[in-house]
């Protein structure tokens, strides 16, 4: 049984899922673009790799050596004391690969709209949110449409100037219309919104619908079977949010 939510998941932003939950908008939100949008656009995946570093914990550990005697290690066990280590943490370099989608004009290959759903290393402090704000600045100062999607709770919310503050929020900047940009902010209680997806001026723009597609993206994955719903989401939310949670319709 798991509940109908009446917009965003919270149980999807757990690190250990949001990786699929990542790959899979992305998917999804490709293949009902292109099902609208061609034969005069096509959505084209795209993804961007860089370097970050990754601390690693090294726990204590007991440890014991065997004495040996005549070469052999026959002998019985003989204990050892050794001096007591501090635990650290040590840097290890991780590849990462963010995924977003382009949709380029057939014939031309110019970009028209660059869609990025936001993943938690885009919103903290590291190499991650540098890589991506500066792509983020060379999309803004381009012709092409910024689409930027962000279903986290946790981390620093992209600037931008007036609006309100929410949990989630969608930020749609139309080249033509900058500075100016439509923001959907929403939060744990509300549906995703619904909104007209840019494309070139004076065409027909269509509708995108997050909730169709995020629903789908569950589906695919199965990704109710990895989630135990009778416990706090990873990140928690508020104890008034949490019961209204339990309180859910189910399925």
């Amino acid at each position: 049984m798991s509940p109908i939510f009446p917009g965003m998941n919270p149980y999807l932003e757990n690190p250990e899922l949001w990786s699929e939950v990542h790959f899979g908008l992305i998917g999804v939100m490709a293949r009902s673009l292109n099902a609208v949008i061609t034969p005069r656009y096509r959505a084209a995946v795209e993804k961007r790799v860089y370097m970050d570093s990754l601390l690693v914990g090294i726990a204590d550990v007991a440890v014991s050596q065997r004495g040996t005697k005549g070469g052999t290690t026959d002998a019985p066990p003989m204990s050892v004391t050794l001096s007591e280590p501090v635990a650290v943490t040590v840097p290890i370099v991780e590849e990462t690969q963010e995924r977003f989608l382009e949709i380029r004009e057939v014939g031309t290959g110019t970009v028209v709209t660059v869609v990025e759903v936001l993943s938690p290393k885009n919103k903290r402090t590291g190499v991650g949110k540098e890589k991506y704000d500066t792509k983020r600045q060379r999309v803004l100062g381009s012709p092409a449409h910024l689409v930027e999607i962000d279903l986290l709770r946790t981390g620093e919310a992209k600037p931008v100037t007036g609006g309100v503050t929410s949990a989630y929020r969608i930020l749609v900047s139309r080249a033509d219309c900058r500075p100016t940009a439509e923001l959907y902010p929403f939060g744990l209680r509300d549906p995703l919104p619904r909104f007209l997806f840019p494309l070139r001026s004076r065409e027909e723009e269509p509708v995108m619908n997050l909730q169709t597609i995020l629903a789908q993206v569950c589906q695919e994955a199965a990704l109710d079977l990895a989630i135990d719903y009778s416990q706090q989401p990873i990140p928690p939310v508020s104890p008034e949010d949490f019961e209204c949670l339990q309180a859910l319709p189910q399925v």
